[in-house]
């Protein structure tokens, strides 16, 4: 286990993780629990004040998707099977050490820095970027 987390918490990444990327199958939602992960384990950058998996989800102006009807309805089995994998540390590249994402759009290429961090690569129709080792040390 990387976290700490309680059952609301397993609960609260499920659902982000389907409202971020149901489309994205089950490799897709993983990789969206390793960022949200990532951002409660790192102590650098705009992160330094989230310490939780609650903190994480909730943290201003992040996920567009606790705003979305995918995010309130109840997460599924599966969903919060999903969630335990990210949480324990089953991890996906290039979500690895990345601790944002956006989906630019299916004919979009992804921008090469976005947030002043490096792109880390691509999956499906999300962009993942990832801080420099030196700037958020607990990453890696």
């Amino acid at each position: 286990m990387l976290i700490n987390y309680t059952t609301k918490e397993l609960d609260l990444l499920a659902r982000i993780m389907r409202a971020e990327a149901l489309n994205e199958g089950d490799i897709g939602m993983l990789m969206v629990g390793n960022v949200v992960v990532n951002r409660a384990i790192a102590n650098c950058l705009t992160f330094k004040n989230v310490r939780s998996i609650t903190d994480a989800i909730y943290q201003k102006n992040q996920f567009s998707g606790v705003d979305g009807p995918l995010f309130q309805g109840a997460a599924t089995t599966l969903e919060k099977n999903l969630a335990s994998r990210a949480l324990r540390g089953e991890y996906y590249y290039p979500a690895t050490h990345s601790l944002w994402f956006y989906a630019p759009g299916s004919n979009a290429s992804c921008k090469s820095v976005w947030y002043d961090q490096n792109l880390a690569g691509r999956y499906k129709n999300h962009c993942f970027y990832r801080p420099d080792s030196g700037t958020c040390k607990e990453l890696y």
